[in-house]
């Protein structure tokens, strides 16, 4: 019966030794898209803990600054949950195979984990196991430090884009400002090299969001700006510019706005976000057109270019719209992004959310 045990908790251990290696692998090695359980779980646990944390704020800079501790955290909590389970897991290894009691067991699982040295195994099949797993745990060690650089590149780089937006949109980003100031400024007719700029963006995040999950937490520097909202104010002006401006038509916007909502899709499928991969035109979406009219007038009114057909203008602008509209809102709710307005002012997570003072959002650059 002893001897049965100690088989089946020496395989036991084994088993979770191939769990961790196969979540820090897929996690942050495997570049794509995968659902790691493991990873999945600790972040879970994390958002949890810090959702409760931030619950009794009240107002949404104090939400964000404890919101803004959530990734790293949880950065860091991978390893360190991967190195408890090895700790824990080779335990169970050199008390099956080395058969000495549960507080030898436990000096010689940390020893050779943290390769302090002070224990080691006679025999020389357990001097194997000390030796993987001092790798093991240097190996994992090693992996996030030569990942980090990689994940700070990544999110720097995509806040550059975040920032230099602020210039032509304002903070919080608007596609209505956006557009009435370059049409103010003269620039109207050079947007096409912003579209292709940020059609670059989008296949960007898409590869860096999806190998690396946690990066969709990452919060800008600036409390007022997001790169959910940033993509919505940008997606926004692209379609408004093709549906409403009375401009040459090119491609440019229309490439855009197809690499923005497949990243957005993208990063959806990876949290298990639902979406139409197939709407209709005629599908209806967050925005009334009420406030698409009210658009349609401020354009009229600062003199900006506008399509005769307002009613043919509403429908196409709809048309490009549903594409994106629900996976833009629904992550604009899961990264508790701040207010934007025809994004996260009308997310899932802000129509269920407790409501908190916050102070009146800038719309100046």
């Amino acid at each position: 019966m002893m001897m049965a045990a100690r088989i089946a908790l020496g395989v036991l251990g084994a088993l979770v030794v191939v769990i961790v290696l196969d979540a820090a692998i897929r996690t942050f090695v495997l570049p794509r898209g995968v659902t790691v359980t493991l990873t999945r779980i600790i972040s879970r646990l994390s958002r949890a803990l810090f959702d409760l944390i931030a619950r009794p704020s009240n107002t949404y800079e104090q939400r964000d600054r404890i919101m803004a501790l959530y990734a790293p955290f949880t950065l860091l909590l991978y390893p360190t949950v991967w190195l408890a389970s090895i700790f824990g897991a080779f335990i169970l290894v050199f008390w099956s195979v080395e058969a000495v009691p549960w507080g030898e067991a436990v000096r010689l699982s940390g020893s050779a984990l943290f390769t302090l040295g002070f224990d080691t195994p006679k025999n020389l099949a357990p001097i194997f196991l000390s030796f993987l797993e001092a790798a093991l745990g240097l190996g994992l060690l090693a992996m996030l430090i030569s990942y980090l650089p990689t994940i700070y590149s990544s999110f720097s780089r995509r806040e550059i884009a975040v920032g230099q937006l602020a210039v032509r949109a304002g903070t919080p980003p608007s596609a209505v400002e956006m557009i009435i100031r370059a049409h103010r400024t003269g620039f109207s007719d050079r947007l096409d090299p912003l579209w292709e700029t940020w059609e670059v963006w989008f296949v960007e995040i898409e590869e860096t969001h999806t190998s690396l999950g946690i990066l969709s937490f990452f919060r800008s520097p600036h409390a007022n700006r997001s790169w959910v909202t940033a993509s919505g104010a940008v997606l926004d002006a692209a379609a408004l510019r093709l549906a409403v401006l009375e401009t040459p038509w090119t491609p440019d916007a229309a490439t855009c706005i197809r690499a923005g909502y497949l990243a957005l899709r993208g990063i959806a499928d990876l949290f298990g976000v639902p979406y139409d991969a197939d709407p209709a035109p005629g599908d209806p979406i967050s925005i009334a057109q009420s406030e698409f009219i009210e658009v349609y007038e401020r354009f009229v009114e600062a003199g900006v270019p506008v399509k005769a057909d307002r009613e043919q203008a509403w429908r196409d602008f709809a048309g490009w719209r549903v594409n994106y509209d629900t996976v833009l809102l629904t992550l604009a709710g899961l990264v508790m992004a701040p207010y934007a307005p025809w994004s996260s002012d009308r997310s899932p997570a802000r129509r269920h959310r407790p409501p908190i003072v916050r102070s009146r959002p800038r719309t100046s650059g």
